[in-house]
């Protein structure tokens, strides 16, 4: 499998080539075009227990798309639902990579993904919380919204991001989830609410978009009882 990024940085679409009889997963509704030929299967991936954790937990949907290739090879284009760059990561079972929720796209099917526990949520939103575990051995494509910041964090080296602008993080390197400020008071005047502080080795990527102020922001401006907006601002919680 090989993966190449255009209409980068604002509006980025990765391409998938595969060779015959080759399959990759991708997130269900990430498929923006795909050639001639290509077969593709939705299903619960790993069983549907497994299946229901991913979704309700992880932020992710509750069906997989398996995309093959026919004999003479293929491609899949698979985009974002929000604008922002995309990344082609090699991980291996030595090093696996966590993800925050909805930003996960695809990976090859050396590669599982399961949820485990991130941190505590936020009091006002779903920052924080479950995060995706990209384990094994292969590619993984994970996007963002706005611009994709990697830092590379030397032994030792920490660095201090909000919530809703961390993207991924290395195995290796130490999370820990905190307040950014003491008392609700001072949350509310700071307008900052959880945080996470980073220890290298090993890299971490941020956006530099927070989706759910970008949420907030539509729910400010949106008549009250507006009708569709429920709809509006539902559809983008489950990609926040």
């Amino acid at each position: 499998m090989q993966v190449t990024v255009r209409q980068n940085p604002s509006f980025s679409v990765a391409r998938i080539q595969l060779g015959g009889g080759e399959a990759v997963q991708v997130e269900s509704g990430a498929m923006m075009a795909m050639s001639e030929g290509v077969n593709l299967v939705a299903k619960a991936e790993g069983g549907v227990m497994k299946s229901l954790k991913r979704a309700t937990l992880g932020g992710e949907s509750l069906f997989v798309s398996t995309y093959t290739a026919p004999a003479s090879g293929g491609f899949v284009d698979v985009a974002a639902r929000l604008p922002g760059d995309l990344t082609v990561q090699t991980i291996s079972g030595s090093m696996p990579l966590f993800i925050s929720r909805g930003s996960w796209l695809a990976n090859e099917k050396s590669v599982t993904l399961d949820t485990q526990w991130g941190g505590f949520k936020n009091m006002f939103g779903s920052e924080g919380g479950f995060i995706l575990r990209a384990d094994g051995n292969g590619l993984v494509v994970f996007g963002c919204y706005g611009g994709l910041e990697e830092w590379n964090l030397a032994g030792g080296e920490g660095i201090t991001v909000d919530s809703g602008h961390m993207v991924a993080y290395e195995s290796s390197v130490q999370m820990g989830i905190r307040k950014a400020t003491g008392g609700i008071v001072q949350m509310f005047k700071s307008g900052e609410g959880l945080v996470l502080d980073f220890r290298g080795p090993g890299r971490v990527w941020t956006q530099t978009r927070n989706p759910q102020e970008l949420i907030g922001w539509i729910s400010s401006v949106l008549p009250t009882g507006q009708p569709g907006a429920g709809g509006v601002i539902g559809g983008l919680l489950g990609r926040s």
